[in-house]
């Protein structure tokens, strides 16, 4: 292992949660206004998850007024407080993509069964 690999080990965050595509999560980021610096909750539908070590990212969609916005987050950045996964949905690809050309219900992802169902 040579010695940027081991830097880059050590800055990856251990407690995040497992998240999958189709999964609703709830991103706490950081904001810094002046010299104030305060948290914002992007909440939406986890589209994209690129793994490579420190170099990960995720990329969230949600709708904002009629207008679907999405932000790509990287995984082991300081300025993610947390990450909470709310709902988990059942999808049959890794890239959810053409959730950008649907709307309204048509949008909509099937929940996943927990263990804890009969």
């Amino acid at each position: 292992m040579t010695v940027l690999e081991k830097v880059e080990q050590e800055q990856c965050k251990k407690d995040l949660p497992e998240m999958n595509p189709g999964d609703t999560v709830r991103v706490h980021v950081k904001i810094k206004e002046g010299d104030k610096e305060r948290i914002q909750i992007f909440e939406g539908t986890l589209i994209r998850l690129r793994r490579g070590g420190s170099h990960s990212t995720f990329t969230v969609r949600k709708i904002s007024f009629g207008h679907g916005v999405e932000r790509i987050f990287p995984l082991h950045s300081p300025l993610i407080e947390k990450i909470e996964v709310t709902r988990s949905g059942r999808v049959r690809r890794a890239k959810l993509y053409y959730l950008r050309g649907l709307k309204g219900k048509a949008a909509r992802l099937r929940e996943a069964r927990s263990d804890q169902e009969g």
